[in-house]
């Protein structure tokens, strides 16, 4: 991704001229390519990465990921519990390291709490059909089962959120 680039550096300048931690948000819809921005942009970074799939409590979890966002990842002690999709149910902690950069993604990543503690906040967008196309194509018929349930929580944290005009960037995918 030719972003990748821009987007490091404005989060690296972000970071330097507050004195604060590099926190990266990228958040979208599913199948916007949240995963692989984030990936690239920590790579880039030399930072950890925090995948929200990892930490949605099951398909009912994208409220209380956003809001782990905030009291678990970039709060006391910095880390989040993992869920184990296979055993539907809580499984280790995971820690991070409470100072160093951090790239978060997945869909509830970027909300009005989680907003002041970054140094970048990027939105995804891409058309519904693509969306599809990449998500069951990555997750397969265990994702296409559950596409509603899990689109009507992104409707909902959209809703009251307003992630993208929370974001200091919003990219097409």
């Amino acid at each position: 991704m030719p972003e990748v680039e821009g987007l490091a550096a404005a989060a690296a300048g972000a970071a330097t001229a507050s004195g604060a931690r590099l926190v990266v948000l990228v958040d979208g819809r599913s199948g916007t390519g949240k995963t692989t921005l984030g990936d690239s942009l920590a790579d880039r970074l030399g930072a950890q990465i925090v995948h929200l799939d990892d930490v949605y409590p099951g398909w009912d979890g994208l409220q209380a990921a956003a809001q782990a966002v905030v009291t678990d990842v970039l709060g006391e002690p910095s880390g989040y519990r993992r869920w184990d999709w296979a055993a539907s149910r809580p499984a280790e902690w995971v820690a991070v390291d409470p100072a160093g950069p951090i790239v978060i993604e997945g869909c509830g990543a970027l909300s009005r709490a989680s907003a002041p503690l970054a140094s970048l906040r990027v939105w995804l967008e891409a058309d519904d059909d693509t969306r599809w196309a990449r998500a069951i194509g990555r997750d397969g018929e265990s994702f296409a089962r559950e596409w509603d349930r899990w689109a009507a929580q992104e409707a909902a944290f959209i809703a009251t959120e307003q992630p993208a005009a929370l974001a200091d960037v919003v990219l097409r995918t």
